[in-house]
């Protein structure tokens, strides 16, 4: 009967103050309803009052009255009596499942984790007064629907067929393969309420919960569709058109990525949430509801893709044609718009890192390096050209009439790219092949040389002549260069590394080493295969070992010169002896300078001998 009396006095006061028309009294608001809310969800009540005396913070108190006793009040809960709870509601408040909280001083909200059905019903908030009189109103009331659960989440059919509750589905893309993951959302509501869907992705082997869900994209309740906000990479591959959301049927959503990367590896998720708009105007969410769509592992192109070759070695003839293959291929089957770009480059010991030969774009446009465009070398055709109309294939690299230039050693370079919207490719893998290695087989040259002097003996002041012959035998035209070296007796056994004096290049001019000037010696040519090396003024420096090295070169049609054979002549050991002339001088000096030692000495004595003499007679 307390309860009762209770009840009813907020609505005595409320008429009095009507009746006075008086102001400033106490005023307590709820939330307008009728509120409908979910059968297991949580709700929160909002409560607030204010135009009250006394103490900042209120004290608050809540009732229920159900539909088959809406004159009899059930004590829920007080922010000042813990036993304040009828027994229908005591045991769970005290499981927190039922509990106030407090929003301030003056406001506060009952909530209720898990609704029941027995939920249903009209809720008062009441608060005790403070007032010095009773003016106002103590309590407002709003009704509670508890309607069923009737949403929805599933997966629908997917790539690789229907997929139950029970199981997940597992999807195996290659790079650059586009996705359809569709969901089946859906709620029969005698309400109006409002569905949006959200397709999210977790780390793969990573516990399903809203925090380790990564939202991609979502329709929302005003069927609006939006990335993610939380991670901007979706926002901007939603924006170039790569990941996008449809509805293709009454209750089924999709969620399409038009290029997979192994980034999006996870498994993925559909989450559907059930909106319905209070009296207050406000959207709340009544009911969400998450299942998982598939296991989803995306192999990267890189991973997938092989660059071979068809052979080590190729042995070739100058002239010949060489075929060099460059075979591209992928363990699994290529995305749609996959294109390559093939590079073949060319390194020989001369050159590093390389220089490009010829390439071939995505579109298939070829073009030649540099070192093969204009001038006599870009007159030699040279082909690159794909075996097979779609990626991956075989690519052949041709040089037709090969020359000692082209000697080295071959790689293919490969860059996979695919197309995205946009539209712009992306590369997405490079390779480089093993190497082949060009070798050029010349045909055999014989070459010998022999070196004489003609002179049987050579005295100091002469002019020394030595004779390089050379015989060639090969059916190729060879220029032969000609160089003269000397091993000199004066210099010490480690010096003895023998330094050139002249050479006479292939072209036939003669250049002169850097111990002579042209003044002190010339090489020329005496014949087609006769040299000769002349030594002017000869003199003892002059004395040591001589020889020639002859070097054959062939010219090929690119202008290229290619060293053919190599060899050196035999030693020739060269002493120049001392004129006659020179052999009498030594003794004509030593007998000069005997008599003129011998009569200063007799001058010297007769001399002193006179002196002394003198002085003796002058004593």
């Amino acid at each position: 009967m307390e309860t009762a009396r209770t009840v009813r006095f907020p609505a005595v006061i409320s008429v009095l103050l009507l009746l006075t028309g008086l102001g400033g009294a106490r005023e307590v608001r709820i939330q307008e309803g009728p509120l409908y809310r979910v059968i297991d969800t949580p709700i929160s009540i909002l409560c607030n009052v204010s135009g009250y005396e006394g103490p900042p913070t209120q004290n608050f108190e809540w009732f229920m009255y159900r539909p088959g006793a809406p004159d009899i009040s059930i004590s829920i809960a007080s922010t000042k009596d813990p036993d304040f709870s009828y027994a229908v509601f005591s045991s769970r408040v005290r499981q927190g499942d039922i509990f106030i909280r407090r929003l301030g001083g003056d406001s506060s909200a009952l909530h209720i984790q898990q609704l029941r059905p027995e939920d249903e019903g009209v809720y008062e908030c009441y608060t005790p007064t403070t007032d010095s009189r009773y003016l106002g109103s103590y309590s407002a009331k709003v009704a509670l629907k508890v309607i069923p659960d009737t949403l929805h989440v599933s997966p629908k059919m997917a790539a690789k067929g229907r997929v139950s509750a029970s199981s997940t589905l597992q999807l195996n893309l290659v790079e650059g393969q586009e996705l359809h993951l569709p969901c089946s959302a859906s709620a029969d509501s005698t309400q109006h309420t409002h569905l949006s869907v959200t397709f999210g992705v977790s780390d793969p082997g990573a516990p399903v919960g809203g925090g380790t869900v990564r939202n991609i994209i979502s329709v929302g309740r005003d069927f609006t569709v939006e990335p993610s906000n939380e991670h901007p990479a979706y926002g901007e591959r939603f924006l170039r058109g790569e990941i996008r959301l449809e509805k293709i049927e009454n209750t089924t959503y999709r969620m399409v990525l038009t290029r997979a990367r192994p980034r999006d590896t996870g498994t993925y998720h559909c989450t559907a949430a059930q909106w319905i708009q209070d009296p207050d105007g406000s959207w709340q969410k009544i009911t969400e509801k998450r299942s998982v769509l598939a296991q989803l592992t995306v192999q990267s192109i890189d991973s997938q893709l092989k660059v071979s070759v068809n052979q080590n070695e190729v042995h070739v003839q100058s002239g010949d044609l060489v075929e060099l293959f460059c075979n591209v291929s992928l363990a699994v089957a290529p995305p749609p718009d996959m294109a390559l770009s093939v590079e073949w480059w060319v390194t020989s010991s001369q050159e590093s890192p390389g220089q490009l030969v010829a390439s071939m774009s995505p579109e298939g446009v070829v073009s030649l390096g540099e070192r093969y465009v204009g001038g006599e070398v870009g007159t030699r055709h040279i082909s690159l050209e794909k075996l097979s109309p779609a990626p991956p294939g075989s690519f052949r690299l041709r040089i037709y009439s090969a020359q000692p230039g082209d000697v080295g050693a071959y790689r293919c370079h490969v860059k996979a790219l695919v197309s995205y919207p946009g539209p712009r490719l992306e590369e997405v893998s490079s390779k480089v092949s093993p190497t082949t290695n060009v070798l050029m087989t010349t045909q055999d040259i014989s070459l010998s040389v022999h070196t004489y002097l003609p002179s049987i003996s050579l005295y100091r002041g002469d002019t020394a002549a030595l004779i390089c012959n050379v015989t060639v035998e090969t059916p190729q035209t060879v220029h032969l260069a000609v160089s003269w070296w000397v091993e000199l007796a004066g210099e010490k056994p480690n010096e003895r590394t023998g330094r050139m004096l002249a050479s006479v290049n292939r072209e036939g001019v003669s250049v002169a080493g850097t111990r002579y000037s042209g003044d002190d010696l010339g090489a020329d040519k005496v014949e087609a295969q006769c040299y000769r090396l002349r030594l002017f003024n000869v003199q003892a420096e002059d004395e040591g070992a001589y020889h020639c090295a002859v070097t054959a070169w062939v010219q090929y049609p690119d202008h290229t010169w290619y060293n053919a054979a190599s060899t050196k002549s035999n030693l020739i050991k060269l002493y120049p002896y001392a004129q006659a002339k020179d052999l009498l001088l030594i003794p004509v000096v030593g007998g000069v300078a005997s008599a003129l030692f011998v009569g200063i000495t007799i001058l010297a004595t007769v001399t002193c001998c006179y002196i002394r003499q003198l002085r003796i007679r002058k004593r």
